[in-house]
């Protein structure tokens, strides 16, 4: 990673499934391990090819113009990379990225002491952007529209205001829940962009790259298996893939095959398409409790003693992209598709 990125710890909540959330934990933070299998160049980015296709552009025309690229908005489900293309935008732009987090910045000082340190064409990154106070958003909005800060000293009658001036830096803020921002802070974005799940095929070429950078190469065969079951996001292919590379390496001599990586996942409860313990005890709730739905997610959550952000954010976004689940103004609802994968009988359920 460049020694001009600047990282501030983020506070991220982690579920007991970590192996197979797509939510950040420490571990994924390669760089403290000696080595990055993040990307840092779009040249070796895989997947999201609109979206790249559309922030080359940006970046060509900004340097074209010597100007700062317009704010950034990317959001979609957690683990597909947002904050891979956040340090890749800084790299080509060759400014310096600053990293923080939403529940990070608690006060408005917090967001002032960072925007006054950045400089021409720095960047700043807001993990969770949605989770940012009100108190706090609000300084943003002078900030991205005019690059200024606005103080206030004094109360009541003696109040005086001074406005700070800025450089022009770049904000690059990532959601996983878009429609929690507020209208004025979505609009004075310029790029907005969604990052979809992964093929396949995107997830093999990550994989058989990531196992390389690993010391720990795997053949197609391997990496196909690994890829079906990672859920179409890279940060889970990557988190299993070195969970298999420690099984191969215990028990299979230290070559990965298809049989290692059937083991390994098999010990970590991941099923054929990348269920976890958590997913199929969803599913079965929802079944067997709720007679296959439509059932709201505050029942599910209580019945499985989960907070409902985490069935919300970590567990419905594949199950809802597989077709396991369905999500209707009256509740969640199993799908057949759902009955078939856990052995259960559909129409003997709906009786």
């Amino acid at each position: 990673m460049s020694d001009s990125i600047i990282s501030f710890s983020s506070l991220s909540s982690q579920s007991l499934n970590e192996i197979s959330s797509p939510k950040e934990i420490p571990a994924d933070r390669d760089a403290d391990a000696g080595y990055s299998l993040r990307p840092e160049k779009f040249d070796d980015y895989v997947g999201q090819s609109e979206t790249v296709e559309t922030l080359k552009i940006a970046i060509q025309a900004a340097k074209m113009r010597e100007e700062s690229l317009d704010h950034i908005l990317l959001h979609g489900p957690p683990g597909l990379g947002k904050t891979t293309i956040s340090h890749i935008i800084a790299n080509e732009m060759g400014g310096t990225l600053t990293v923080t987090s939403g529940p990070a910045l608690e006060k408005g000082g917090d967001l002032i002491g960072m925007l006054t340190n950045l400089a021409d064409g720095d960047f700043l990154f807001i993990d969770e952007i949605h989770r940012i106070p009100k108190t706090v958003e609000e300084f943003l909005y002078p900030a991205m529209e005019d690059y200024a800060v606005d103080f206030v000293f004094d109360k009541g009658i003696h109040a005086r205001s001074h406005r700070y001036r800025l450089k022009h830096f770049t904000l690059v803020g990532a959601t996983t829940r878009v429609g929690l921002l507020s209208s004025p802070l979505r609009d004075r974005f310029g790029l907005f962009r969604n990052l979809d799940f992964y093929t396949i095929d995107e997830l093999i070429t990550i994989i058989r790259r990531s196992s390389v950078l690993l010391k720990s190469p795997m053949d197609s065969e391997s990496a196909l298996e690994l890829a079906r079951r990672s859920r179409g996001t890279p940060r889970i292919a990557n988190r299993l893939l070195k969970r298999v590379r420690d099984y191969s390496q215990v028990r299979s001599n230290g070559q990965i095959t298809l049989k290692s990586v059937r083991d390994a996942l098999a010990l970590e409860g991941i099923d054929e398409i990348g269920l976890t313990p958590l997913d199929r005890n969803y599913l079965n709730t929802i079944i067997d409790f709720y007679s296959g739905g439509p059932v709201g997610i505050e029942a599910v959550s209580a019945t499985l003693q989960e907070e409902p952000d985490t069935l919300v954010d970590v567990v419905e976004p594949y199950l809802l992209k597989c077709g396991l689940v369905l999500r209707t103004s009256s509740g969640r609802k199993a799908s057949r598709k759902a009955y078939e994968h856990l052995g259960k009988s559909y129409q003997m359920e709906l009786l």
